[in-house]
């Protein structure tokens, strides 16, 4: 059975999956919170979640929000785990999580990503496995992977021709890796899920337009829209990296010149603090060392600030984020970073949005696997088929029906787990 699209049974089954994304996006909310997040009225919050309680999706418990009580709804953390995979340059991490966004197992391992995709791949798959033996699980317990590189993605989350991933022209990360682990695969370009990390464990939960810059080997941005990443008509939308700063600059990978990135990238800032510090070899060698009050290294990092300013900036004036949230290697130097950039943006900015507060990414180097694991969590089909099709069609969900698509539910994950 197929619903009638504008049918009041298609209109509550819409209902549904919009309480349980906002649940799942956020982790826990109040039945209150549903209400201000969803637009849908307190009765209707009440009704659906405690047909969700009756089916297993939802655990509901007395809470304290706001100084008060509340009833406090999570999704059940028994149905099954998620996988996300970090694609850096010159690292592959991965994370093992239930519904809940627990992380239960994480692996970090160094990695020449760029140079060989089937190799990478081989290293992925050696993490995940080693996740899942930390836990005592299999393959079949997992629901869904997320996996994010740093390149743009188009909408089928094949890598698009891109010189910065040489090593990946044959490679399709979604399907090459989910015959490797059996399992769904969803991609997304790097930056993209730093902002999904962020909106869900970081600086970013309770903002609905955000931007997300990562600062580190590369440049990027993601960019959050009414509570929604926005990818462009192509899948390139916040590429930042590759913004003309200096059209007499250093020629970049991608064959412009002077982009963001040949002026702030992290083997850019390596080879401008070379002659005078060539005892660093790493981009958080040379953020420690401004941390501690190196000077040189500092000049570097506020020279680079003041560029990211100028983005930032241009970001502002055309996106309007509530927010910027900094992350990426640079991004652990802190108010060493942070303040010259700040100090940068109002020269560049509209009025309207100059004083747009910028922050520190608060999940560190981790948001971009965190946001592989939402990514993964989103795709996940908490309900069912039977879940849309059966409705009484009147304005509330029949309880029967919800209850049966639940049980239904925990039946094929009893014969998936074994």
């Amino acid at each position: 059975m197929t619903l009638k699209p504008g049918s009041q049974a298609s209109l509550r089954a819409a209902n549904i999956r919009r309480v349980l994304a906002a649940v799942r996006s956020r982790g826990v909310l109040s039945q209150a919170e549903i209400a201000r997040v969803t637009g849908l009225s307190p009765a209707s919050v009440s009704n659906i979640v405690r047909h969700l309680g009756e089916a297993g999706t939802v655990d509901v418990s007395p809470g304290v929000r706001g100084g008060r009580r509340a009833q406090e709804v999570r999704i059940r953390s028994e149905q099954g785990l998620v996988l996300g995979l970090d694609f850096g340059h010159r690292h592959i991490r991965v994370a093992l999580a239930d519904l809940r966004y627990t992380v239960l197992a994480e692996r970090k391992r160094a990695c020449n990503v760029g140079a060989s995709g089937s190799d990478a791949l081989d290293v992925a798959q050696s993490l995940v496995a080693e996740v899942l033996e930390e836990v005592g699980g299999t393959h079949r317990d997992v629901r869904a992977a997320g996996v994010g590189l740093p390149a743009p993605l188009p909408v089928d989350g094949r890598l698009a021709s891109w010189p910065i991933l040489p090593g990946w022209d044959s490679i399709d990360p979604r399907g090459d890796l989910g015959e490797r682990l059996g399992v769904d695969v969803y991609a997304d370009n790097d930056a993209n899920l730093g902002a999904r990390g962020e909106l869900v464990f970081g600086a970013g939960r309770g903002i609905a337009n955000l931007a997300y810059v990562k600062a580190a080997t590369g440049l990027g941005a993601g960019l959050v829209v009414d509570g929604r990443i926005y990818h462009g008509y192509a899948g390139s939308a916040g590429e930042i990296g590759h913004l003309t700063i200096d059209e007499t600059g250093p020629i970049c990978s991608c064959g412009n010149r002077g982009c963001l990135e040949t002026l702030v990238g992290g083997p850019f800032l390596l080879e401008l603090i070379r002659h005078s510090h060539p005892h660093l070899r790493t981009v958080e060698d040379l953020v420690q060392a401004a941390v501690d009050g190196d000077g040189g290294c500092r000049r570097v990092l506020a020279d680079a600030a003041r560029h990211i300013g100028f983005v930032a900036a241009n970001l502002c004036n055309v996106v309007n984020p509530e927010r910027v949230v900094v992350g990426g290697d640079l991004a652990a130097a802190g108010e060493v970073l942070l303040e010259p950039l700040r100090a940068a943006m109002p020269r560049y900015a509209v009025i309207s949005v100059a004083e747009t507060p910028v922050v520190a990414a608060e999940t560190g180097d981790r948001a971009e696997v965190l946001g592989a694991l939402v990514l993964a969590a989103e795709q996940v089909d908490l309900l069912g088929e039977q879940a849309e099709e059966r409705w009484d069609g009147v304005g509330t969900p029949a309880p029967t029906a919800v209850a049966q698509a639940g049980s239904a539910l925990r039946q094929r994950e009893d014969a998936r787990w074994g």
